[in-house]
């Protein structure tokens, strides 16, 4: 630790230093142990109810109850089934699937598939429902692939031709090179079973783990929307084993080597720990269930718990070094502290309870528990900490910090140059924030998670080598009931489906019209010619009944139309598309319908619609949110500054780092998506912190030392300038913490906040000395303040 200090003796007091009354902190120091043993009480108490904690694995979590788009879907599935599956991807080694020992591994696996929980219909290329013509008038339907023949080569040719000709199967079920097969399983969960998911994956895994341990030729992937319930759910505990590890590690670098104790770093990292333990375990007694949103919550809450730690740590450490007594520096540090403490974590609370005006729940439940964190970290810092440290001995400095030279060589530095550092700075804030209109808002679900999740390697492989996981689904609506037999509709169906399949990243699309074609070519000796829509709606009901009266149980069209027969199920598969995609997409879709079919006309609905419209739409809350949060610090600001004049100044060096943060994030990545929509709300209550220390000592040396700006300047820097530099940086330790995150909203939220709480520091260092200079020049009354 020699090389953080200089050799020389630090310089003594003049004269023994003047001790101010402190009612509050005295009474801490007197009663210590018991304000210990309440404390500890009462945290005890409240990290019981971690024990009641819960994880949501249903990924609707992250939409509102009034999400539009979910109550479209919902009804959606009223109508026909919900689209919860398992996918399962065979990726035979030799290139083909076509050979007889890959098409019998696909026959097993079809029937096993069966048995997985809650499975209510398995589809793949062997019982794919296959017609043909027997005689004038039969109808035979049966499974493509006929367990009873044998797989001669040139039944193979067959099977392999007649699957290449179904819409249905091509890009869905079999790539269009026939190097990889899937099949899909669809979930019926019970709604009232929150362990259904769990079944079903653990189910499916060893299915798939014993397949792949009997066919090594063959390489299986698996996904679909149940695993991704299982990886939303899974992530909270997950992430925790490892981050909050590495943040607390951190923390104990950061605080040790500024406080140079390693009893008072211990103590520290307790305290931080106790408020993460009290906020869980409070939302553990409050019933709340976790999920994949509020991960983030145990590494944010001792980040911005340990700056408070660190404001009273240092203070009585320089208290100290001047000559106070241990109990009288506490009492001292509790003196100048309290109100920037208690006024820090209101404003970082406002912040964070912002983010209830977010469309998105998981973010607000994240909101709540951080701030009901930070308020116990305020409370526990102004009461145990100064406890346990009454009864501790804290040794005294013999040295001046290098640090503590620094500060003061650069308030000297910033006095003699803020002129030009106004201008600097001026022009560096509009210079990066211009880089925001270079921000495009976009993502993709299925890459919320990161490479490092199974689930995503192997969603990337079935997007990439086999078919599109995205999907928007259209219901579109006939006259009457039984109108989907009708040949106008039928045909309007048709033009839709077409229109469809040409787009870009639309890899299959799947509707009754495909059937109808079928039935009307097999109905006529399965003459190619033959391959069109029936031609009177008579025939084609009669078609249409013949075929669901032939089809096996759980293979019917219920998933296609519904139970009137008065309106139909469109759905297209996108293959890698992002949100804006999809978005642009959906838009263009409903146009085409609006135009040619107007008396069709539906909105596109789906669960992967629903995710693409949810940056869009919590943006557009928070936006309010934010509003609201700013509108509250601000009153808060300059209530306890007493001073219009200073709290509008503050706000300055508030409201630019976010926007230059963004700024930076559009010139290098340009792309952001759901993180945005909460960055600006929550650091804005963040980076107040450093402002309000600053201000607190500028304003007090202004006010109990009737020091001139510029000295008051050099005075703050002398005095705060290490905490700030200190907890800064553990504050941007702690989120980056966040960026090696799976999950992309935390990975992007923590990058995007760790370099606003970098730029902060600069714009209270630089920025906001500069302005005070401009605006206090001169007034030498300094009655307002703390």
């Amino acid at each position: 630790m020699d090389s953080l200090h200089s050799t020389d003796p630090a310089p003594q007091p003049a004269s023994e230093p003047r001790q101010v009354p402190y009612p509050f902190g005295e009474w801490i120091v007197r009663h210590a142990r018991a304000v210990f043993a309440v404390s500890l009480i009462l945290t005890l108490v409240a990290m019981a109810g971690m024990s009641k904690l819960q994880n949501n694995p249903d990924n609707r979590v992250f939409f509102g109850k009034d999400n539009p788009q979910l109550q479209a879907l919902e009804l959606l599935e009223e109508t026909y089934t919900r689209t919860d599956n398992v996918f399962i991807a065979l990726a035979p080694s030799s290139g083909e699937v076509f050979n007889s020992d890959t098409l019998n591994v696909i026959m097993e696996l079809t029937e096993a598939a069966w048995q997985i929980p809650f499975s209510s219909r398995v589809d793949s290329l062997s019982n794919f429902q296959h017609t043909r013509a027997e005689g004038n008038d039969d109808l035979v339907v049966n499974d493509l692939i006929d367990q009873e023949r044998d797989l001669s080569a040139a039944y193979i040719e067959q099977i392999k031709q007649i699957a290449l000709g179904k819409p249905f199967l091509v890009n869905r079920l079999i790539s269009e090179d026939t190097s990889v097969a899937g099949l899909n399983v669809t979930i019926l969960k019970p709604e009232d079973n929150s362990t259904a998911v769990y079944e079903v994956a653990a189910y499916a895994g060893r299915l798939v783990e014993d397949f792949s341990n009997r066919y090594p030729q063959i390489e299986f992937y698996i996904t679909g929307g149940t695993l991704y319930d299982v990886a939303f759910s899974d992530l909270p505990a997950g992430e925790n084993k490892v981050l909050v590890p590495a943040m607390f590690g951190l923390i104990l670098i950061t605080v040790g080597l500024a406080l140079r104790t390693v009893w008072a770093t211990v103590t520290v990292l307790m305290l931080i720990a106790a408020s993460v333990g009290v906020a869980m375990g409070m939302t553990g007694w409050a019933g709340a269930v976790l999920n994949a949103g509020t991960a983030g919550a145990p590494v944010i809450i001792p980040t911005l718990c340990v700056a408070h730690c660190v404001h009273l740590m240092v203070t009585i450490r320089q208290r100290m070094a001047k000559g106070y007594e241990q109990r009288d520096a506490i009492i001292e540090s509790l003196r100048v502290n309290t109100i920037p403490i208690l006024i820090t974590s209101i404003t970082t609370a406002i912040g964070f309870l912002s983010l209830n005006f977010s469309d998105a729940p998981p973010f607000r439940l994240l909101g709540n528990i951080v701030a009901f964190g930070v308020l116990v970290g305020c409370v526990l810092s102004l009461t145990l900490l100064p406890a346990v440290l009454t009864f501790t001995r804290l040794k005294k400095l013999n040295r001046k910090p290098v640090l503590a030279a620094l500060m003061a060589s650069l308030g000297n530095t910033v006095v003699r140059f803020h002129r030009s550092l106004l201008w600097i700075m001026g022009a560096l804030i509009v210079l990066l924030t211009l880089g925001t209109t270079k921000i495009t808002l976009d993502d993709n679900f299925l890459e919320y998670f990161s490479d490092k999740f199974e689930i995503t390697r192997h969603t990337n492989f079935v997007e990439d080598r086999l078919t599109g996981l995205n999907a928007i689904e259209y219901s579109l609506p006939a006259t009457d009931a039984g109108g989907v037999s009708d040949p106008h509709y039928l045909a309007d169906v048709d033009q839709f489906v077409e229109w469809l399949g040409a787009q870009k990243s639309v890899t299959n699309v799947g509707a009754i019209s495909h059937v109808m074609k079928e039935l009307n070519q097999s109905m006529h000796g399965d003459d190619p010619a033959y391959y069109r829509l029936p031609e009177s709606r008579e025939l084609a009901a009669q078609y249409l009944l013949m075929y669901e009266m032939s089809l096996p149980y759980g293979l019917d069209l219920n998933n296609t139309i519904d139970v009137s027969k008065s309106q139909s199920r469109v759905i297209a598969l996108i293959r890698d598309a992002s949100s804006a995609e999809m978005r642009e997409l959906n838009a263009r879709a409903e146009q085409w319908l609006q135009k040619h079919t107007p008396d069709r006309f539906v909105q596109g609905s789906g669960l992967s619609m629903i995710f693409a419209y949810v940056s869009e739409r919590n943006i557009n809350s928070m936006l309010f949110g934010s509003l609201i949060a700013l509108v509250a610090i601000s009153f808060m600001l300059i209530l306890a500054l007493r001073s219009v004049k200073i709290g509008l100044v503050s706000l300055l060096p508030n409201l630019v780092p976010a926007a230059m943060a963004l700024g930076i994030w559009g010139y290098v990545a340009g792309e952001v998506g759901l993180s945005v929509a909460i960055v600006v709300a929550i650091t804005l209550g963040i980076v107040v912190d450093d402002t309000v220390h600053f201000l607190s000592k500028y304003l007090r040396a202004r006010r109990e030392q009737g020091m001139r700006p510029e000295e008051a300047i050099k005075n703050t820097f002398e005095t705060v300038g290490v905490a700030l530099v200190i907890t800064s940086i553990a504050l941007m330790a702690g989120f980056a913490v966040l960026y090696f995150s799976g999950f992309k909203v935390n990975s992007e939220m923590g990058l995007l906040s760790a370099v606003t709480i970098v730029i902060a520091l600069i714009a209270d260092f630089f920025f906001l000395p500069a302005v005070l200079l401009k605006v206090d020049r001169g007034n030498d009354d300094s009655s307002a303040g703390f």
